[in-house]
């Protein structure tokens, strides 16, 4: 019975809740079961709430009985990165300069996820501060592929890609700033989807990079994913940055799943040199069966991507550095005072040094420099405008195409410690994904396929600013077709899931 409620989609679940032979009870206990199980190997939650969990679900089961009218995701637990303010809970941003810090608040997300009735298992690992690719940077441990232990979920939300890879939670939410939901979701065989930015509210949302920090659903299937985005999606007051306009029919458009006479432009500057063969050739073959259904597939080309990935690392530490600023020993979180009377610049100092990673100090001194006075309009001020050309590239190409297609990420899970001492090649892991992040545009990572490694590969399509429906239509579509292929979901491979 666990083994079976565990392994269904979230739209699954929901469908049994609604048929009331199952309870949220049930399947609660069962996910907190497999956190027991195999979490001690995956370590994919910094932190598990049981009784939160349970009391959510207890309640969903009693108003479900009294025949009161559910949201369809009501009972359906959930896991949460720990970015995203949760009141009561740990909200750490995997970094130690916030260990122990209670959250007084919920996030926009984390309110509409309880109001929708979703029992919250816990808070899940990270890149400290979301600023990595691996979660090897969290400042709690590294979180480990349910596909091979051995081996990075990716990141910043490797977290929430394993527990849901792992089946330890049905749903989750990630965090993406330049890859950080479908990166991971490329590393997992997991769905990934980076909502148009401004389209789920970033209000409660511990900030890396405000102009490219978006929260988005992790989940096991695109319908489950379109259920979760509907959930968290439309306008926030409290977000200056959110859309006011109502979000497309998602979950309408996972269900056609209709991609005759949709054209799929595929990018040349996001593949060839520097993509694993295997990566490029699954690829292929998802494009194969598109055309087979009716799609016409055209090659288009997005010149200014070859400077996306520059352009980011200026962008993204420049507006890391005034955004960690905050954390300065004064108002919350760690304070380490030094010895013999010190000054506030002295605790500041010696805090800043104990509490941020090497990462983290990496990005503050880079993005500190580049926007240094006699620097800014060299580094910072060159890197908007390379962004502004990146987003005229994408509205060239959406003129012809309506959707975009790339590999999501150029290789499969590398082994812990490969990448450490070379940022450059950890970064450039995020290469496909960071264009979307720059012009603010909607992307989908799902599973492509496996390797000849035996770990999964993902495809990524983009769509225009709020035409996120776009997405789900297409990666439906395609997931449906490979289901078909392959006889099973592509986690059912996983040869890791049965041995942690």
């Amino acid at each position: 019975m666990t083994s079976d409620l565990i392994r269904l989609s979230a739209a699954e679940l929901a469908s049994r809740l609604e048929a009331q032979d199952v309870s949220s009870v049930d399947i609660v206990e069962a996910h907190l079961q497999r956190i027991e199980d195999v979490d001690g190997t995956i370590r994919a939650f910094l932190h598990v709430d049981a009784e939160g969990a349970l009391a959510t679900a207890r309640e969903i089961d009693g108003r479900r009985a009294a025949g009161e009218r559910l949201p369809t995701l009501a009972g359906v637990p959930i896991a949460v990165k720990d970015v995203l303010a949760t009141k009561g809970l740990p909200t750490t941003a995997g970094s130690r300069i916030l260990e122990g810090w209670i959250a007084p608040y919920d996030a926009t997300v984390t309110t509409r996820l309880k109001a929708a009735g979703l029992p919250i298992l816990g808070k899940t690992n990270m890149d400290e501060f979301a600023m990595g690719s691996s979660t090897e940077h969290s400042g709690y441990g590294p979180t480990h592929n349910p596909w091979d232990i051995e081996r990075i979920p990716g990141g910043s939300g490797g977290g929430s890609a394993a527990a849901v890879a792992a089946f330890e939670a049905p749903l989750a939410i990630g965090t993406d700033t330049g890859g950080s939901i479908r990166q991971p979701a490329a590393m997992t065989g997991s769905v990934g989807v980076k909502p148009t930015y401004g389209g789920v509210s970033r209000h409660g949302l511990i900030a890396l990079a405000s102009s490219l920090d978006q929260a988005g659903p992790v989940t096991r299937s695109v319908l489950d994913a379109a259920l979760l985005h509907e959930v968290i999606g439309g306008h926030d007051p409290h977000d200056s940055t959110s859309i006011d306009r109502p979000l497309p029919d998602l979950v309408g458009a996972a269900r056609r799943a209709d991609v005759k006479g949709l054209r799929i432009g595929v990018i040349r500057e996001l593949g060839g040199e520097g993509f694993d063969p295997d990566v490029v050739e699954r690829f292929e073959e998802s494009l194969d069966l598109l055309r087979g259904a009716g799609a016409e597939v055209i090659e288009v080309s997005c010149p200014s991507f070859v400077h996306a990935l520059a352009a980011y690392y200026l962008i993204l530490p420049s507006e890391a550095s005034s955004n960690l600023a905050r954390f300065d020993a004064m108002r919350y979180g760690l304070r380490v005072t030094p010895e013999d009377d010190p000054s506030a610049e002295q605790v500041m100092a010696a805090t800043r040094d104990a509490g941020f990673g090497a990462e983290v100090k990496r990005r503050i001194i880079l993005g500190t420099y580049a926007l240094s006075s006699g620097y800014y309009d060299a580094y910072y001020g060159s890197a908007q405008k390379v962004r502004t050309l990146i987003a005229d590239d994408f509205a060239a190409a959406f003129a012809m195409v309506d959707v975009l297609a790339s590999p999501t990420s150029p290789t499969t899970a590398f082994r812990f410690g490969d990448k450490l001492d070379d940022p450059l090649s950890m970064y450039a892991q995020d290469v496909a994904t960071i264009p979307a992040n720059l012009a603010g545009v909607p992307g989908m990572s799902l599973p492509s396929g496996v390797a000849a490694n035996g770990l999964p590969t993902g495809i990524q399509f983009l769509a225009p600013a709020m035409a996120d429906d776009r997405l789900y239509n297409v990666g439906a579509a395609l997931e449906a077709m490979l289901l078909e292929q392959w006889g099973a979901p592509i986690l059912s491979k996983a040869p890791a899931l049965e041995v942690v």
